[in-house]
């Protein structure tokens, strides 16, 4: 069994260190110095190379370094092929703390006292205590259910909407089309932190926008194909939406001359919510391949027909 990583070099270095602490004997290999094609029985990597079943004719797993999936789906990997994603505790603190940073930013008026600092403006805006704040997630998974977990500590009104019905301790939560409607109508600062599939892209839209509270706010921590842009601005010169603080764009890195750079209502971050880190990675990384040899399920493993 050999196992091929593909990414930027540094990182490359980083998780064959890490990978040969947890397992000393695993043969781990870096992009482009495969050896024989034939011996790469998994690839770890965030975007795969789109011949990649011809070019590893046995591959078996195929490791995403973070926690989205969507590059992979267009690949029709053959069913044999295992899709896992990464479900690491060092990526999901990083999200919480994100997630955490944008909520309490945007409660406190960070971005409109920043726009008072640049007017040399001093004036007091009112306060809303958190306990009136509703907050609301899309998307129930890992990180959500542990970003929600950490807002209830502010006493933040808490509540998450999911494809299916979810049971939290604290939280009000939503399910289906038709609760939709309703979480959004309650939300204050939506914070998105759904997988990109055909059914959640564009899901943030002028439609859902406008059935939020006006002068709500937006964090999107999924990806950019949730977002319809054009939308965004439309809502925020309106005034029906303050805000929005995004980590992640539809083409990355932004152009140059896009519309949010310089925009007074949005916050952009170089999608930096979260990153996977080799040396708390690996471990997971080594369980899953010794799970894979037990024909047992790994952690993490992709529905691909649901997309995540």
């Amino acid at each position: 069994m050999a196992l091929l990583v593909r990414t930027s070099p540094d990182r490359a270095a980083a998780w064959r260190t890490a990978l040969h602490q947890a397992a000393p004997d695993l043969d781990v290999r870096l992009w482009p110095e495969c050896g024989d094609p034939a011996e790469i029985t998994a690839l770890l990597t965030w975007k795969a190379p789109p011949d990649l079943v011809q070019r590893f004719p046995n591959l078996r797993v195929v490791f995403s370094e973070g926690a989205g999936v969507d590059q992979f789906l267009s690949l029709d990997l053959p069913e044999p092929v295992s899709l896992v994603r990464i479900v690491d505790p060092a990526l999901t603190g990083m999200m919480v703390e994100y997630g955490t940073w944008a909520t309490l930013a945007l409660h406190r008026q960070i971005p409109a006292y920043r726009r008072q600092q640049s007017a040399h403006e001093w004036t007091r805006l009112p306060h809303t205590l958190a306990r009136d704040r509703r907050v609301g997630v899309l998307g129930l998974g890992v990180l959500g259910r542990a970003l929600l977990e950490r807002l209830q500590l502010f006493a933040f009104d808490c509540a998450g909407w999911s494809r299916g019905a979810h049971a939290l301790d604290g939280v009000t939560c939503f399910a289906g089309a038709e609760g939709l409607q309703p979480f959004l109508a309650r939300t204050d600062i939506l914070i998105c932190l759904l997988p990109l599939t055909e059914e959640t892209r564009d899901i943030l839209c002028s439609a859902h926008f406008n059935a939020m509270p006006r002068g709500a706010a937006l964090v999107n921590c999924g990806r950019g194909g949730h977002l319809v842009e054009q939308d965004l601005l439309d809502v925020l010169a309106s005034g029906q939406l303050s805000h929005a603080i995004l980590d992640v764009t539809a083409r990355e890195p932004l152009p140059v001359d896009h519309p949010f750079w310089d925009h007074p209502g949005v916050t952009i971050t170089p999608h930096v919510a979260s990153d996977t880190t080799p040396a708390s990675a690996a471990a997971q990384v080594i369980e899953n391949l010794q799970r894979l040899q037990r024909g047992e399920v790994p952690v993490g493993l992709v529905d691909r027909r649901r997309g995540y």
